[in-house]
């Protein structure tokens, strides 16, 4: 009895295991965590499945060619099915944009979370250089960071920042001048973010800089989500913004879209696609968490991740053109006469003056009605009646 038992066994374990029924379990589980991708704002655990959409399009579009492959159509028609729904998720990423105007001021931007314990400031001051941002946000920078980044004032000059022990300290570091620059500490997270204003010499240009809590349990969560939430209050409606962050989620997140609807911010990846910055030393757990928003009078000419820092993030580098009302109009029409087909080539940003003009140093003098005056003046004259 047992001899035959035995002899039953290796039929029954290679019945069991049979390669196509691996490829079925690993489909359905991919197809549960697309659906279940689309509740996050119902759990913090379903949240967790939505970061990895481009990681399900990918899966179950090899595992629906293999099932073909073996003949299982109407299981591979399924899981098909499912990678279809994922791309439409990601796909707009690589759609949308507008035209810069000619004579529109740009700049380039850069953001970077070092690590706070085992970046490398050696390799960081080193990129810094090589990139050349007009303005650099930095994350995740304690007083250690500070003292080992000092020489980075030589580039620029102006900067802001609160550095902490905790993973959490944040410095905005600028070639223009600071107008002016505060800490707010939006919700019950009480992590530092930076709301500031530069003067580009042609203009205000509103900075944002945050560093949302991870969503580790629901209590992290909410948090994160809070602080987003809290820091749309001090979104400035009246001047260019540039909005940027390890914001701990992805762009195909409920809450992260809930955020630009709320704001009118823009994704800096609108037409440049899918450019993952975490974890840089895993790809197959590649997502983009680092982000770059800005305020729609602000156009994205070149968007990138920079090289390996040593930190566990990629840098975000953004080339952008600050259009103003008329710039915007203009660059609408030109859309329009190119059936709405405006190349977004890549653009080195061109030098500009720094320097303040007694017109810039009259309009901080005056209070914020005669600002608007002068400010509708200003724009008429651009006008030819």
């Amino acid at each position: 009895m047992t001899q035959g038992m035995n002899e039953k066994t290796p039929g029954m374990l290679r019945l069991s295991i049979r390669p196509w029924h691996l490829l079925v379990a690993a489909g359905v589980v991919a197809c549960a965590a697309t659906l279940f991708g689309f509740l996050g704002r119902f759990s913090w655990f379903l949240d967790l499945f939505s970061h990895f959409r481009v990681q399900y399009l990918i899966g179950l579009s090899i595992l629906a060619l293999l099932l073909l492959a073996t003949r299982h159509r109407r299981t591979a028609s399924v899981f098909f099915a499912f990678a279809c729904i994922n791309l439409g998720v990601v796909l707009p990423l690589y759609f949308g944009g507008q035209a810069a105007a000619p004579e529109a001021l740009t700049l380039r931007a850069m953001l970077l979370n070092v690590n706070t314990h085992f970046g490398d400031p050696g390799r960081v001051k080193q990129v810094i250089q090589e990139v050349d941002p007009d303005i650099l946000v930095l994350e995740e920078i304690s007083s250690q960071w500070v003292l080992d980044l000092r020489s980075i004032s030589d580039l620029h000059p102006h900067s802001f920042m609160e550095p902490r022990e905790d993973n959490f300290g944040i410095g905005l570091f600028s070639k223009l001048p600071l107008a002016d620059s505060e800490i707010v500490y939006a919700g019950e997270a009480h992590v530092p973010s930076i709301v500031a204003t530069v003067d580009t010499g042609s203009g205000r240009l509103g900075i944002m800089a945050t560093h949302t809590v991870p969503p580790y349990s629901a209590r992290h969560t909410r948090r994160r989500n809070e602080q987003l939430e809290k820091l749309a209050d001090f979104i400035p409606s009246s001047q260019p913004l540039l909005f940027l962050g390890d914001l701990n989620m992805t762009p195909w997140n409920h809450y992260f879209k809930r955020f630009l609807r709320r704001t009118g911010l823009i994704d800096s990846c609108r037409g440049y696609g899918i450019q993952p910055t975490w974890p840089n030393d895993n790809p197959l757990f590649w997502i983009p968490i680092d982000h770059c928003l800005h305020s729609p009078d602000i156009v994205v000419l070149k968007r990138e991740i920079g090289p390996d820092v040593g930190s566990d993030h990629y840098p975000v580098i953004v080339d952008f053109a600050i259009n103003t009302a008329q710039d915007v109009d203009e660059s609408m029409t030109i859309s329009r006469h190119t059936n709405g087909l405006t190349s977004l080539r890549p653009v080195r940003p061109r030098c500009h003056p720094l320097g303040q003009g007694a017109f810039s140093s009259l309009a901080r003098a005056m209070d914020e009605n005669e600002k608007r005056i002068l400010k509708t003046f200003e724009n008429s004259k651009s006008y030819d009646f």
